[in-house]
């Protein structure tokens, strides 16, 4: 089976994390960032400002990798659901590693670009804020 282009896409937003790297440009104007479960920054300028917290936050030492990618595509949208390793080596109070099974929807945009419209890395974790 071929590989799907958001799996390249999905690289490319990691690795601008790691590096530390602006990532506006992998999202839509309306996107939607899980920072936290029941917390969500609404529009590039809120998640712009929510990923200068979060590096900061990590002690600018975050690191993201999606390990397995499953993407459900319809049209121009897709769900992706990711095994995301997250480390950080660097956090003040303590080193920081965990697994989560991630969730993202992304839409093709007017120029056939892939453009994330949600971004949830918490994935089904957002049900237990609901409780």
């Amino acid at each position: 089976m071929q590989n799907h282009e958001l799996e390249q896409v999905i690289k490319n937003a990691d690795r601008a994390i790691n590096n530390g790297d602006h990532l506006m440009e992998f999202y839509s104007e309306d996107a939607t960032l899980v920072v936290k479960p029941g917390t969500v920054a609404k529009g590039k300028e809120e998640i712009r400002r929510a990923f200068i917290a979060i590096a900061e936050y990590f002690n600018h030492s975050l690191i993201v990798n999606q390990e397995k990618v499953a993407i459900i595509e319809t049209g121009d949208t897709a769900l992706v659901v990711a095994q995301a390793q997250l480390s950080a080596n660097q956090k003040e109070d303590s080193e920081f590693s965990m697994e989560r099974t991630a969730t993202y929807v992304f839409k093709k945009d007017s120029t056939g670009t892939w453009r994330c419209i949600i971004d949830n890395s918490y994935g089904a974790e957002i049900i237990e804020e609901l409780k």
